[in-house]
């Protein structure tokens, strides 16, 4: 869904999935710096960027340090103060500490016990079979250890002062019946946030799910929300229609050889006029003239 009119690129976080497993650094400037690096290593120039859960706190503190860049800020389910920032009394300080061991003493377990409670704090709501894949992606993704690790992390996440250093446009949305992060979490996230707009949900799920009405609304929201960011006018930007030929075909991947194959000109030519696009659109590679020509696909 949120590919279908923009280009979407999610990254694993670090410890996770396909990233690297071997980490020592489990810290909100440690994943600040893999989201710069992922966002420089695509040549993006300026952004919607969608933070979810934790990631709400990696994408305010990137937001505060490169606001040219963030044309629009979503928070998802997203809070200022981790758990154990924001634990008043000592059960719920023994409750932070008790879902931590839980994950070191069996999150890589076969009996899916353990892993289930972590499930039916994110997805009360779902269906077995949801339940199902869901443990088997917590157990899959990440080593008990590193699941651990970062927990402890995120609890002690606390970017209330950057929160209202943010200069971007931002819209926050949060489930009413949240069980991971509470609802009121996501109003004071918001109130923190200049000129930031609140959009409850009426779902008990923190990742919501397709086919709740939640969800539906939260389409709706971000789409309009993000609908500034539309493509660019390409005559605007001075480009001709033959420049806007060869940069379709650049950003299908072609090297100018095979583009002056294609296209039935002389390879100097093309090297020409891809050195024309890129003055044009402000860009000095290939991957951010691709990433240019993706976002405006639909006026090429």
């Amino acid at each position: 869904a949120l590919s279908r009119h923009h280009t979407y690129v999610r990254y694993d976080q670090r410890g996770c999935g396909l990233s690297d497993a071997d980490v020592r650094d489990f810290s909100l400037d440690a994943w600040v710096g893999d989201l710069e690096a992922v966002v420089d290593g695509l040549g993006l120039q300026r952004f919607p960027l969608l933070g979810m859960s934790q990631g709400g706190a990696v994408a305010i503190a990137y937001a505060v340090r490169h606001p040219e860049r963030v044309s629009q800020l979503v928070l998802v389910g997203a809070y200022a103060r981790g758990a154990l920032r924001r634990a008043v009394t000592e059960a719920e300080r023994l409750e932070s500490m008790t879902l931590i061991n839980l994950v070191r003493v069996g999150w890589g377990r076969d009996n899916p016990a353990f892993r289930q409670v972590f499930t039916n704090l994110f997805i009360p709501d779902g269906t077995p079979q949801q339940h199902q894949w869901w443990n088997e992606l917590e157990r899959l993704t990440v080593t008990p250890d590193n699941a651990a690790r970062t927990l402890e992390a995120f609890y002690d996440i606390d970017v209330r002062e950057l929160a209202g250093q943010v200069r971007v446009p931002t819209l926050v949305m949060h489930s009413r019946g949240d069980a991971r992060v509470p609802f009121d979490e996501g109003r004071q996230l918001a109130a923190l946030i200049p000129g930031a707009r609140f959009v409850p949900l009426n779902s008990r799920n923190h990742v919501l799910l397709e086919g709740e009405s939640a969800w539906e609304l939260f389409l709706r929201e971000l789409r309009s929300f993000v609908g500034a960011a539309a493509a660019p006018s390409w005559e605007a930007l001075g480009l001709t229609p033959s420049e806007r030929a060869v940069l379709l075909l650049v950003a299908q991947g072609l090297d100018n050889h095979a583009i002056a194959l294609q296209l039935g000109k002389g390879e100097k030519t093309v090297r020409n006029q891809v050195t024309s696009i890129f003055a044009k659109l402000g860009v000095c590679t290939r991957a951010e003239a691709i990433v240019r020509a993706r976002d405006g696909a639909s006026s090429l």
